[in-house]
């Protein structure tokens, strides 16, 4: 390699020993239609048109955000990557649509290897529960743009749906039923706030103990992914994963299930996503009381003084998926989910109004 390149803070070497370390993480999320393997100069799949009847393609990309600062703090990163698929093969799904490949983008001022295998280990742990293949990314080492030790991470997937069994805002209509498929707490939204309460506010660090911390009720929501079943440390339940809803779709559409809606709760919390998956003059109308708001939700609430509008305008407050169907189909939806391992509520229903989304009920989401 160049000693000038490495002089100028780039070192390609490290970046074939990254991917060298990739390679295993890789080959577990292949699917049969992948053509070839890494280093091409494009990734390579083959599309079975033939399984559809008119296919549409769907792609989605997102980031993880400053959850990174979580992973950056407790030196852990085996677990950032399957946030980034989450957030990316959930809005897919959310379309009805299966993914079928994903690719990442990781860059960093000063490339450590170990890191970036780590990274994508836990990208490759997402893709395998997505079902999608990892067909390829990206590696940047740019010296200067990052502080040290500080990466950032996207990415960027396709799927596809049949187009009588795309969803969009058109479907859902007033006496639909609304469930609510339970989240793992914060998901991968709202860490600047969640940041600011209880690093930048009380100082707190992601090594001590929960059992230590103001307020903390020693207790968190049901399921959990494995590894995080009982987190311990406050880095531990801020880094616990995404949940990946791709599998439920799945149960959903093998039980024929006619669904109406679905929406992915993330940033902007249920104010903003619900009223996604309806169209003018019909509003979500959601009850409270009708799911356990996780308890990591109510702390936070306590510890900032959260309103209640600051909570459904930010974060998920425990369900991280929500589906519109029929109430005749209601039950059979439940069933199916159930069996496909998800915790599952009935939150609402969709009602003909202006206004397009309410929490109503007694009770706060806070307490």
């Amino acid at each position: 390699m160049s000693d000038a390149y490495r002089e100028a803070g780039v070192d390609v070497e490290a970046g074939r020993r990254a991917v060298e370390r990739m390679k295993d993480h890789v080959a577990r999320t292949m699917r049969p239609e992948v053509l070839g393997g890494l280093g091409g100069f494009g990734s390579l799949f083959r599309f079975e048109a033939d399984r559809f009847d008119e296919p549409i393609l769907v792609s989605g990309t997102d980031g993880v955000g400053t959850k990174l600062k979580v992973a950056f703090r407790t030196g852990r990163h085996d677990t950032i990557g399957v946030d980034c698929v989450a957030m990316v093969v959930n809005d897919i799904a959310a379309q009805g649509a299966e993914p079928l490949f994903f690719l990442d983008y990781f860059s960093t001022g000063k490339l450590d290897p170990g890191v970036a295998e780590s990274v994508v280990s836990g990208i490759a742990d997402g893709c395998v529960q997505a079902g999608c293949a990892l067909v390829g990314g990206e590696t940047a080492e740019m010296p200067d743009m990052y502080s040290e030790g500080e990466y950032d991470l996207a990415g960027f997937a396709v799927g596809v749906v049949d187009k009588g069994q795309m969803l969009d805002s058109t479907k859902a209509e007033a006496g639909d039923v609304i469930l609510g498929l339970g989240s793992h707490g914060i998901h991968s939204n709202g860490f600047s706030l969640v940041r600011k309460l209880l690093f930048a506010d009380r100082g707190w660090t992601v090594d001590d103990r929960l059992e230590d911390l103001e307020g903390w009720q020693g207790e968190v929501e049901s399921p959990r992914p494995e590894g995080f079943e009982n987190p311990e440390t406050l880095g531990e339940l801020l880094l616990t994963p995404t949940r990946i809803y791709v599998a439920a779709m799945a149960a959903l559409r093998e039980a024929q299930i006619d669904l109406r809606g679905v929406a992915h709760i993330t940033g902007g919390g249920f104010d903003e996503n619900l009223p996604r998956m309806l169209s003018d003059g019909l509003q979500a109308r959601i009850e409270r009381g009708s799911w356990p708001v996780s308890t990591v939700f109510k702390w936070l609430a306590q510890l900032g003084d959260l309103t209640e509008e600051d909570l459904i305008k930010t974060f998920n407050c425990g369900i991280g998926f929500a589906l519109v169907v029929r109430d005749e189909d209601k039950q059979k939806a439940i069933d199916a989910l159930i069996d496909a391992g998800e915790s599952v509520f009935e939150i609402g229903a969709v009602v003909a109004d202006d206004e397009p989304f309410a929490l109503v009920g007694e009770g706060s989401l806070v307490r």
